[in-house]
């Protein structure tokens, strides 16, 4: 990505001006296509000035053309257009201009401007704000909590199923001890093993929001803190903190970490600071902080809880039902949660088994409303959030309310309150319907196997609830984006791109490259109003043009999960074989058209997949439409330059299969940069499919196709043969 210019003119006596040198990095969640556009549009804009400049890549195969020490000791200033995580502590006492990729892209030449004029770096790890026009990126705080929500997503998922199964195959009612797996069976085991997943749910949780913020070294005491957050018996309480204990152990040990670095010590300490020194005397300062001055205080307020509680039991049951599901819901597991529960459980040796109905009837009601919304709402959730939804779905019928945990983790301030006013409307049509609970267990399992009086409006009571949880949901989440991004709040409902939940991802990455898509979740800054100045709604426009980027990268997104199978190529393209094993055989001469007749996105859309029928490979066309369709619904595919790469992941193809057409007046497809689609590639894969080798070639092509000599020779080429000759050129 080095423009190819001479060496810098030395100055001296001769009064020629050194040549300026400018470095850049680039980066988007998913490290596809955008990444390798916005470091082509950098490279062009600096070569047609004059100016040299190195530009490093982290895309999906790994960093390529890596930024040295002697390139940053001789530039004038770095330029970082990324949507995710750079290490900037190599630049410091450099001027660094940092933006989202998009304005790589939309502006290069005002970015190489404004980075001679950028504050300069004073050192450390972590990334700054952007400055300017492409609003403020997400706060250290706000990334940290999706790396840990992402990471403990499976562990939740994985540990929710594997008890549910356990319980459904496994289970029968005992009045003495709620639903019971035989102790010597093998269902037992299997239960076990999804118990030792949700134990591990919440250090991971706690672990990875601190290694996000403090690094490696705060991985141990993050993880261990969250351990002991989790374990209320090493504070004295009979329920653990949960997942809210996790997320304060996870940012106090990332701090923590923080702060013991910047602590001078001699030099022959200084290798073993982050191996030894730092994680045991952070675990060890955490772990006794939140025994002694945490742990003490949280055990005696929720003691109080259970006496407050037992004074109420006289009063009404629709009071008491609905304060049970606020508790039940508020944490999913936690203190409060299991105070109510215990309470509840407490009372069935008694004889008054109403109690734990109204518990009982709240329990499932937050699994269950998130993923109601994740149906509800597709758009506003990636595709491994509709995935959680589903697994969440499952765990709601077996009353595991911690399947709501990854929802709720990621947006406590809109899930929360929704799983709130859903547990307590199910705990109050619970307790004024007189529904009864024998074993200390909810959900609709313990209705089906016999453990429910008053089963009837026990299901009324758990629709109601999860109906009013996955509506407010919607509600609030759509709400939140639309004013994060300057919209009025009576525009909810309207048509257009719709925002994304985190995934956690998340793009994200956000861990470990789980990558959520988040067209709208990134933060943008205040909002608007009608008497905003012409600079305002210049940096909200800018803002939204960066938001739509972000969506039509994710239109290459599901790439990352494909995998790779048998090289199985189309009709031959010649003798020298020029397009066999082009793309791994994917695209060949048969899925080429040298002229689209399609003038509409939709219509394009057809016509590519029926081209990519010609193969075989297609087994329903018009399933491939309709999902190639609901992906352009999330956020266009057009990247600009005249490209669009629409794709589908489905079923509906039974290898993966790449076509290309070309279309002589262009197609309107929504481009960020408001250029029609001229060269349109369509690629389809199934479900199933996986591997670096797609992608691979998808960041090859995007790159090349930033190339204009390329694009001109592939708008100029005759025929389907001479297409496939200019397309062997990516190497």
């Amino acid at each position: 990505m080095t423009s190819p210019a001479g060496p810098p003119p030395t100055g001296g006596g001769s009064g020629e001006q050194k040549r300026l040198k400018l470095l850049a990095v680039t980066a988007c969640p998913t490290g596809i296509a955008h990444t390798y556009m916005a470091a082509e549009k950098l490279a062009q804009a600096a070569e047609s000035r004059g100016i040299d400049m190195k530009v490093e890549t982290q895309g999906s195969i790994g960093a390529e053309n890596v930024l040295d020490d002697n390139d940053v000791k001789h530039a004038d200033g770095v330029i970082v257009a990324a949507d995710k995580d750079v290490d900037l502590s190599r630049f410091a006492g450099k001027r660094v201009l940092t933006v989202g990729v998009a304005e790589g892209i939309r502006h290069p030449e005002q970015l190489i401007e404004r980075v001679l004029s950028a504050p300069v770096h004073t050192g450390g790890g972590a990334p700054t704000a952007s400055t300017g026009g492409g609003g403020r990126e997400r706060s250290v705080g706000y990334k940290a909590l999706m790396n840990g929500v992402s990471y403990m997503i499976p562990f939740v998922v994985v540990g929710g199923l594997l008890i549910a199964i356990s319980l459904s195959l496994g289970g029968h009612t005992d009045p003495s001890g709620g639903l019971v797996i035989p102790k010597d069976s093998f269902w037992m085991d299997i239960n076990n093993i999804g118990v030792i997943g949700f134990t591990l749910m919440v250090p991971i949780l706690s672990g990875y929001i601190a290694y996000a913020i403090g690094d490696r070294p705060a991985l141990v005491p993050g993880m261990i803190g969250g351990w002991i957050a989790n374990t209320g018996e090493l504070y004295g309480s009979k329920a653990g903190a949960g997942f809210i204990g996790a997320i304060v152990t996870g940012f106090l040990a990332g701090y923590l970490v923080l702060w013991i670095k910047k602590v001078k010590v001699p030099k022959f300490a200084q290798p073993i600071m982050p191996i030894i020194v730092i994680p045991i005397v952070a675990t060890t300062a955490l772990g006794l902080f939140f025994i002694y001055v945490i742990g003490k205080p949280i055990s005696w307020v929720f003691e109080h809880l259970t006496s407050w509680l037992s004074g109420m039991t006289g009063t009404s049951a629709i009071l008491l039902g609905a304060i049970l599901g606020l508790m039940i819901a508020f944490d999913m597991g936690g203190p409060v949660n299991k105070t109510a529960f215990l309470f509840g459980a407490g009372l069935i040796a008694t004889g008054n088994q109403t109690v734990m109905g109204m518990c009982a009837a709240a329990i499932p009601v937050m699994p269950l409303g998130q993923g109601l919304a994740t149906l509800i709402r597709k758009r506003l959730y990636t595709e491994q959030e509709r995935e959680t939804g589903l697994a969440s779905l499952f765990m709601g019928c077996f009353g595991i309310s911690e399947g709501a945990i990854p929802f709720a983790a990621a947006r406590p301030a809109q899930v929360i309150p929704a799983n709130m006013l859903g547990g307590a409307v199910a705990g109050a049509v619970a307790g004024v319907a007189g529904v009864e609970d024998a074993v200390p267990h909810g959900g609709p399992i313990v209705a089906v196997l016999g453990a429910v009086s008053g089963v009837p409006m026990f299901f009324v009571a758990v629709v109601i609830g999860t109906v009013v949880t996955a509506l407010t949901t919607v509600a609030l989440v759509d709400l939140s984006e639309r004013r994060r991004r300057g919209e009025a709040v009576g525009d909810i409902g309207a048509a257009g791109p719709e925002p994304v939940l985190v995934g956690v991802g998340a793009g994200a990455p956000v861990a470990g490259g789980v990558v959520a898509q988040r067209t709208a979740v990134r933060e943008s800054g205040a909002g608007t109003d009608a008497g905003a100045s012409p600079a305002d709604r210049e940096e909200r426009e800018e803002r939204e043009a960066r938001e739509e980027s972000e969506a039509s990268l994710a239109s290459v997104e599901p790439l990352e999960s494909l995998e790779s199978e048998e090289k199985a190529g189309g009709a031959p393209v010649s003798e020298s074989a020029v397009g066999e094993v082009l793309f791994s055989g994917y695209l060949t001469q048969q899925t080429v058209k040298v002229q689209l007749l399609a003038d509409d996105k939709e219509s394009a859309i057809r016509e590519m997949s029926e081209l990519l029928a010609r193969t075989g490979k297609v087994a329903d066309v018009d399933e491939l439409v309709a999902t190639a369709l609901r992906r352009e619904a999330q956020g266009t595919t057009g990247l600009g330059e005249e490209i669009a790469i629409p794709h589908a992941k489905t079923d509906a193809v039974t290898a993966p299969v790449v076509g290309f057409a070309r279309s002589a007046e262009g197609v309107e497809w929504g481009s960020l940069d408001g250029t029609t689609a001229r060269l349109v590639f369509m690629i389809a894969v199934p479900e199933a499919a996986a591997g670096d080798e797609h992608l691979r070639i998808l960041a090859l092509l995007s790159r090349k196709l930033m190339d204009a000599g390329f694009r001109e020779r592939l708008l100029a080429a005759d025929d389907e043969r001479a297409v496939l000759g200019v397309l062997s050129e990516i190497q």
